[in-house]
């Protein structure tokens, strides 16, 4: 009992000594908390008393912190004249969230001109960090540094083309090209980032959005791509040229998207989520939200192995991303050996697109409602294992042409047959065809499982032993994780926060709708001329607030999305429809913002003068030729022509002969019209292919009379802007050499290109 006692007093004395060594402690710890305070606090002020605010010409070659605010600064046309030259080894730049604007409000997007940050080749291990920029054409570029970080940079709302294609019609002007960048061909089309020759860069916590393409790199290695949001953008998420052994992971690249109209045509024009071009190899793209992309993933393997049948988009590993509604392709891997596991691929086109491919894994993916799940034509090796096929159309298409494209290197340097494929222990469930086979050797089928789907079997011709002999028999696989996982940390995908469907993609002529601001949609005009739009935006409610030229026949409920159908006055010549919106908070397609409560005024605007084209046509020859004979061409264009119509608007494209008794190629065309414009700022654009003028009034107004303008299919666009009032004449003429023939002309207030949401009442 003693020993007990004596333990409880030693205890209690050890307790007080406890309790006052703990008192003491925690008191020194307040101290060191209180000093630490103290010098950040000191440190905070020193660093806003050392802070420097932005301005054009500025050179940084030390660490340096950015006063914040906003910097409106313009910068030079030319790309090389930048605004901000950074340059150094070791150093970061904070921008402390500081806002560099390149543009004043109203600038269209297509506009926007410079370049806003450079960094300086010879430059280590440069930070740049909390920087805001938007209305330039690119906002930061750097060319050979090494060890770059750029991070939780908001580099939204910079250049973008204007599109012109149409909700039932697309436009060619508006396919992108990117199968060369030798020269920086890319520039063209903007950049968010565009790094050149930058080994071990590291890109995370950026948001893009509103843009063209987003980050953009070419010969630049052994980088990593992570938790960014390059999202709603109407060219590219990720774009890489002849870049190697980079890790992109946990990435938000969804609504990388333009030339698709749901119901009307999916074509895509080279847009993608990610594109890798030009001998990128090596390469991890894992755990990524790749949806919704003009393709999801877009490899082809580059000139160089067109011309060499050599080397290729090697290598590459494909794991566990998200590729659905795609209104092409899911992902499009050709003229290479690449890896494809676990990813998915729902409301596609064509889930994997593998063209030429070889010796290539396309394994334990999930496909679900496309078109086609797997198409590959002239491949070579493949294994499609494990795969699981539910409510596609045709489940896996394979064949081959029996003669290849004469102008082809490829072709003639090395055995392009389909053949060798392995397809096994995948499950098929309600495919409506499971196998499309055509022109294909030595391949095997086994162990496949079906369940509820139509038909199993379509042979084609030209097929050479082609083993089904186990397709009945139950096979257990399993596949080793690729190695090059075991770095990446992210084990799943970026969460999700918009719509999901091919049918929620809506272009407008900035680039893919976002669902961030109200907008009136017109979706069709159906066969008796009703019109139907649909009401979106956030969550909050829309009331009609005028009509012009409409007569509304049904509406959807209050809150949105709902939905209208209305009949058109056709005498009205500036129809509108505008609503009223009032709900969360809004950022409209140009960046501006509105506070949640505010109600906005939001409309679709449409313009339907009452013009009738007389369009005629003429077939000319090499003494008649548009570019080398002009008085003879003139001449010809005075004579009878060949056909002569009438009609409501030019809206043209040929793939072959215009008519039976008109020539494919080596034509021209004449089209006048008579317009009367109530007074206002009008666009007038016309996309052709090959040979225009445009005339006003007798005047020359548009002269794109040179084949250099179709060297890209967007250098095919012309613009100009017009001051119009009463009744003015218009002449086209036009002129085809060879191939595809185009002629789309639109007119538009200009004030039409801004529709954006308005405060009510101002």
């Amino acid at each position: 009992m003693q020993k007990c006692q004596n333990l409880t007093v030693n205890s209690t004395r050890f307790s007080s000594f406890f309790s006052k060594s703990v008192l003491l402690v925690m008191q020194n710890k307040l101290v060191l908390r209180l000093l630490t305070l103290l010098l950040t606090g000191f440190s905070l002020i020193s660093q806003a008393q050392n802070a420097l605010p932005l301005v054009p010409g500025m050179q940084i070659q030390q660490n340096t912190v950015i006063q914040p605010g906003m910097y409106q600064l313009k910068a030079d046309g030319a790309l090389n004249k930048p605004l901000i030259r950074i340059q150094g080894t070791n150093l970061t730049v904070d921008f402390a969230q500081a806002i560099l604007d390149g543009s004043p409000m109203g600038t269209l997007p297509n506009q926007m001109k410079g370049l806003a940050i450079y960094i300086e080749p010879g430059s280590k291990n440069i930070t740049l960090k909390n920087l805001v920029v938007k209305g330039y054409q690119i906002a930061i570029l750097a060319d050979s540094v090494q060890g770059l970080t750029i991070q939780d940079c908001n580099l939204s709302y910079n250049y973008r083309q204007q599109l012109h294609s149409q909700w039932n019609k697309e436009d060619i002007s508006d396919w992108m090209s990117f199968h060369h960048n030798e020269k920086d061909e890319w520039m063209r089309y903007g950049a968010a980032i565009y790094l050149k020759n930058c080994d071990g860069a590291k890109i995370h916590g950026n948001l893009v959005t509103g843009g063209q393409c987003a980050l953009m790199l070419t010969n630049c290695n052994k980088g990593q791509v992570y938790d960014n949001d390059f999202s709603f953008n109407s060219g590219l998420g990720i774009g890489m040229y002849r870049s190697s052994f980079n890790q992109v992971y946990h990435n938000k690249l969804d609504y990388n998207v333009r030339g698709s109209s749901f119901g009307f045509y999916r074509r895509g024009q080279d847009s993608a989520g990610i594109l890798v071009f030009e001998q990128s190899s090596e390469n991890v793209f894992a755990y990524n939200s790749v949806t919704h992309g003009g393709d999801g993933f877009f490899l082809w393997a580059g000139q160089t192995t067109m011309d060499a049948a050599t080397g290729g988009c090697n290598h590459n590993l494909l794991y566990g991303n998200d590729f659905s509604f795609a209104p092409t392709n899911g992902a499009e891997l050709t003229f290479s050996t690449n890896t494809v596991l676990h990813n998915r691929f729902e409301g596609c086109d064509h889930g994997i697109w593998g063209g030429y491919s070889y010796s290539s894994d396309f394994s334990d993916n999930v496909f679900v409602g496309n078109r086609i799940g797997i198409a590959i034509e002239h491949g070579q090796g493949i294994n499609i294992a494990m795969n699981r096929f539910l409510e596609d159309g045709t489940a896996i298409k394979l064949w081959s042409r029996e003669k290849q494209p004469a102008d082809w290197a490829y072709a003639k340097l090395r055995n392009t047959q389909s053949k060798n494929y392995w397809i096994t222990s995948n499950r098929f469930s309600y495919n409506k065809l499971v196998y499309d086979i055509m022109g294909t050797d030595s391949s095997a089928f086994g162990g496949n499982k079906k369940m509820q789907v139509g038909e199993i079997w379509k042979w084609g011709e030209r097929l050479n032993e082609i083993d089904t002999s186990r397709e009945g028999d139950l096979l257990d696989l399993d596949y080793q994780e690729d190695k090059r996982l075991a770095s990446i940390p992210a084990k799943a995908h970026p969460a999700q926060g918009f719509p999901q469907g091919i049918d929620q993609i809506r272009i407008t002529p900035w680039g893919p709708y976002d669902f961030k601001s109200p907008l009136l949609w017109m979706s069709q005009i159906d066969s008796l001329g009703l019109y139907h739009f649909e009401v979106l935006g956030p969550k909050g409610e829309w009331s009609l607030n005028k009509l012009q030229g409409f007569e509304l026949l049904t509406r959807g409920p209050d809150s949105l999305p709902s939905k209208l159908l209305a009949r058109l006055d056709s005498n009205t010549v500036n129809p509108m429809i505008q609503l009223q919106y009032k709900g969360s908070a809004t950022t409209d397609a140009f960046g501006k913002t509105t506070d949640a409560g505010i109600a906005q005024t939001f409309s679709w605007k449409g313009f339907n003068p009452k013009e009738h084209w007389q369009v005629n046509w003429y077939a000319w020859d090499s003494l008649s030729h548009p570019e080398n004979a002009a008085s003879a061409f003139e001449k010809l264009l005075n004579s009878t022509p060949l056909k002569s119509a009438t009609v409501k608007d030019l809206n043209y494209i040929w793939w072959g002969k215009i008519d039976k008794e008109l020539p494919a190629d080596s034509f021209a065309v004449v089209a006048t019209t008579t317009i009367n414009f109530p007074k206002d700022i009008y666009q007038l654009s016309i996309t052709a292919d090959d040979l225009v003028r445009v005339y006003l009034d007798g005047k020359m107004i548009i002269d794109a009379w040179s084949s250099s303008y179709t060297q890209y299919d967007d250098g095919t666009s012309h613009m100009v802007e017009l001051a119009l009032n009463g009744k003015h004449q218009l002449k086209v003429v036009h002129a085809e050499k060879t191939g595809l023939a185009t002629l789309q002309l639109q007119i538009r207030p200009k004030s039409h290109l801004l529709n954006s949401p308005v405060v009510a009442g101002k």
